[in-house]
């Protein structure tokens, strides 16, 4: 008997509850069956005036008749009624709480297949903007240590609170069923802190999932050959390219806004490494342009072995072998 008490305290809450008021309303549904069999012709008659009065509604479709069947009714209404309110309180204040846990990062992540986003900054908010307007949006895990709370509701985004360094957090992430990761710079800390930062979050990345695709930001161009050393596959030097754009703003000779045009291309459309087709080997770079110009793709390189040219001739011949360089409608 102590096995069973220990075994049933051992269930959760939600669903001890649930087990109890089905077990009682089952109970009181068949003794007013026998009390009363002209009344609750049936068991379930039964079974649904208990549930019905326990539950307070009253719809008044059944009613006990007799002295035994009202006295049944007094004791679910003390037993079963105060049951019910209890489990339906019990239900709403274990929504309310796994609500909040989800908003605090405390629940952890069962999907996989997702992309994992390390930080929170204006970076990655406007990257998980961009990813949730597409038509099909992929899940996405956000792993911050810095944040409290998630207070965006997005359905396809799931918040993580820790450390990216630490197993427990990469657990709770399901980094072990990630397809790929991106790892931010941290803006609140100097340059080489935060370039470390990203580092040792790569290291940690490949040590728990070593097959795991990862695109990480350095701010400093000294410490891009460490980060693909760590194992990031991918590096973007975000201070490089935004001196670039200085440049570019500083010495234009016409109205046209470099980081406008720039921003407004790579939100709308994406690069992409495209073979020479078969049919196009042998013929001159201008026939390949209007080839892909008919799929909405525009060349702006070729690459020959390992070098890539920007410098376009129509005349150009394509070879076996040969890439170009497009610029493709960004998927949805």
């Amino acid at each position: 008997m102590q096995y069973w008490i220990r075994l049933y305290f051992q269930i959760p809450l939600f669903l001890r509850l649930f087990g109890t008021v089905m077990i009682m309303m089952t109970i009181f549904g068949g003794i007013i069956h026998i009390l009363e069999p002209k009344s609750f012709p049936t068991v379930f008659d039964g079974i649904w005036w208990a549930f019905v009065t326990g539950a307070t509604v009253g719809y008044g479709d059944y009613v006990p008749l007799s002295p035994a069947g009202k006295i049944t009714a007094i004791f679910l209404i003390l037993t079963g009624g105060g049951l019910v309110t209890f489990y339906m309180a019990t239900l709403s204040a274990s929504t309310v709480k796994h609500e909040q846990a989800l908003s605090k990062g405390e629940v952890d992540f069962r999907g996989s297949d997702h992309l994992v986003i390390i930080g929170w900054n204006e970076r990655t908010r406007q990257l998980i903007d961009m990813i949730c307007d597409q038509e099909s949006p992929e899940r996405i895990v956000l792993i911050d240590r810095s944040m409290n709370q998630f207070y965006q509701r997005l359905s396809n985004v799931h918040f993580v609170k820790g450390d990216a360094t630490e197993e427990t957090t990469l657990e709770k992430a399901n980094v072990q069923g990630a397809r790929i990761a991106v790892v931010t710079a941290d803006p609140s800390k100097k340059e080489e802190q935060s370039d470390q930062s990203v580092i040792h979050q790569i290291v940690a990345l490949k040590g728990h999932h070593p097959k795991l695709s990862i695109i990480a930001e350095v701010l400093t161009d000294r410490q891009r050959i460490n980060a693909g050393r760590a194992g990031a596959d991918t590096v973007i030097r975000s201070n490089d390219f935004m001196s670039s754009l200085f440049y570019h703003e500083l010495y234009r000779n016409d109205p046209v806004q470099p980081f406008e045009l720039l921003l407004d291309l790579l939100t709308a459309r994406q690069f992409h490494e495209e073979k020479v087709p078969e049919q196009m080997e042998g013929e001159p770079l201008i026939k390949a342009l209007e080839y892909f110009l008919k799929e909405s793709c525009q060349i702006i390189g070729i690459k020959k072995g390992e070098e890539v040219s920007f410098d376009l001739h129509a005349e150009t011949l394509l070879e076996k072998g040969d890439f170009l360089i497009v610029f493709s409608p960004l998927r949805h």
